[in-house]
């Protein structure tokens, strides 16, 4: 028998957030578990994540991800009503929360989830601490990136 390289079982992607570098800076990231139902666990397994229109949110102390959709197994969910885009609790340590909340409240940061992934068995989601971009700057951030394209095309010929 074989052991599965750290590479293959250290991380997979389920689900990435595009938008969210687009529309934001990303100044610091931060990992969290997810509080799942079965067939929400499965579904995610499947790869049935969107996080296009979702955002962390802060509630009475707690994390929570709202908007992000998880498509329902046919085959999963037989006895229970399944809710496609229920608000899930976010795990985080206390002092992960306190410093959070802090920079979303005092420094005006939004909470951002960039994407879903699965850590050693177990779904975790990166929640970006942004700041958000005006037009200008997106402008900028295209232009340099279609620059940057351009100049590895002229080095390689």
């Amino acid at each position: 028998m074989t052991r599965p390289s750290p590479k293959q079982s250290a991380e997979k992607v389920i689900a990435v957030n595009r938008r969210a570098r687009h529309d934001y800076f990303i100044e610091e990231r931060v990992e969290a578990g997810l509080v799942l139902q079965g067939w929400e666990a499965k579904s995610l397994r499947a790869g049935r994540a969107q996080l296009t229109e979702s955002y962390v949110q802060i509630r009475n102390g707690e994390a929570w991800l709202i908007g992000a959709h998880l498509a329902p197994l046919n085959t999963a969910s037989t006895h229970i009503k399944a809710d496609p885009t229920r608000s899930r609790k976010l795990l985080l340590n206390r002092n992960e929360l306190d410093r959070l909340v802090g920079a979303v409240e005092r420094k005006g940061f939004a909470l951002v989830p960039l994407d879903l992934h699965w850590h050693k068995g177990r779904a975790k989601l990166n929640i970006g601490l942004a700041k958000g971009k005006k037009q200008h700057d997106k402008r900028a951030a295209s232009k340099d990136r279609d620059w940057q394209r351009q100049k590895e095309r002229i080095l390689k010929h």
